[in-house]
């Protein structure tokens, strides 16, 4: 248990060599300044309360050994109050028998009791108080990062099956009524599975894979449309190797696919643009001036869709608030979906 209390005891009773020749210097330091100024009292109060902190490091060491590998915290602190108790009666015991004999001013029995028992806390309990806080916190943020990876994982899980059924489902429409171009279809086909599907496992991908993606897939729904659609792509070269999530792109390229080039009888383009904003956060486009947002008062086209709600859904998983999509009518009609993205990657 990485985060358990063998951890934090290990890290509480580490002592560098700078760290232990400072410590016995200011203690020489305290006790020669009692001496020269002839507090003997207050020396022998020192003495026992250095001798109660010795007694509680010495007993966190042996809890550290002996407790269980996979012990939890409870053992931990269910032992505190038992090895306090100890240390503070021994130093009552010393401070009590010293003082007696070099006659000096002493403090009451339950004074000492206290003071020792303040000190032990204040030595052991305190920091092991603060590494307990520190390890619940680390671990509540490996939780929630495994929680994370595994809504990612299911987020782009949905991506596989929508994506390849409507390929697919190209595939076979286009065998049914233009069949003299079913294997062109077919090696593009080919072509874009060959470098897509490793990249649907995969947490991470560029935008050049991203657009080379989406390419393949145009080039496809070219075949299908004929000459009513038109496609191209704009992928800066300078801009290639950044990250994007994988197949983000091809949701917007589907999406735009289905709902502005099927819908409309007339030609149609399909484009991608990307390209540094303002604000450098990276921007990416996919335009079409097909059937338009009205054709379906925005219900699917404005996020209830699978596509574009996983789109959202892995935004915020991903990035927070630090990226953006926005799906908007152009001023001359066109459709535009729009990825804003941190130029440095997830969060």
């Amino acid at each position: 248990m990485q985060n358990g209390p063998k951890a934090a005891l290990r890290a509480l009773l580490s002592v560098s060599l700078r760290e232990g020749a400072s410590s016995a210097c200011i203690f020489l330091l305290v006790a020669g300044c009692a001496v020269f100024a002839g507090s003997y009292d207050r020396l022998a109060l020192f003495g026992a309360l250095l001798l109660d902190a010795a007694i509680v490091l010495a007993g966190a060491l042996a809890l550290r050994w002996l407790l269980p590998s996979k012990a939890g915290w409870t053992w931990c602190w269910a032992a505190q109050p038992l090895l306090q108790l100890i240390a503070a009666m021994v130093a009552m015991q010393a401070y009590a028998k010293g003082t007696s004999y070099f006659l000096l001013l002493a403090l009451s029995p339950l004074q000492m009791l206290g003071s020792a028992l303040a000190f032990g806390t204040i030595v052991l309990t305190v920091p092991l108080m603060y590494a307990h806080r520190q390890a619940r916190a680390l671990e509540i943020s490996e939780l929630q990062r495994a929680a994370l990876q595994a809504e990612l994982r299911s987020l782009q899980a949905q991506v596989e099956p929508h994506f390849l059924y409507n390929t697919l489902a190209n595939t076979r429409y286009l065998a049914r009524h233009a069949p003299e171009r079913a294997v062109d279809m077919l090696d593009h086909l080919i072509a874009y599975l060959r470098t897509a599907l490793p990249d649907m496992r995969t947490s991470s991908s560029t935008l050049a894979r991203e657009c080379e993606l989406a390419g393949h897939y145009l080039a496809l729904m070219e075949i299908r449309f004929g000459s009513r659609l038109a496609t191209s792509i704009d992928c800066p070269q300078g801009l290639g190797e950044l990250p994007v999530p994988p197949m983000m792109l091809m949701s917007l390229v589907e999406n735009a696919v289905q709902h502005g080039v099927e819908p409309k009888p007339g030609a149609v383009c399909v484009s991608v643009a990307a390209g540094l904003r303002g604000d450098g956060r990276l921007g990416i486009i996919v335009r079409d001036d097909g059937a338009g947002l009205q054709r379906e008062q925005g219900a699917q086209l404005l996020g209830s869709g699978v596509g574009l709600r996983n789109v959202r859904e892995r935004l915020q998983a991903l990035y927070g608030g630090q990226a953006a999509f926005e799906l908007r009518q152009a001023g001359d009609g066109a459709t535009e979906a729009e990825l804003l993205l941190p130029v440095g990657g997830a969060a």
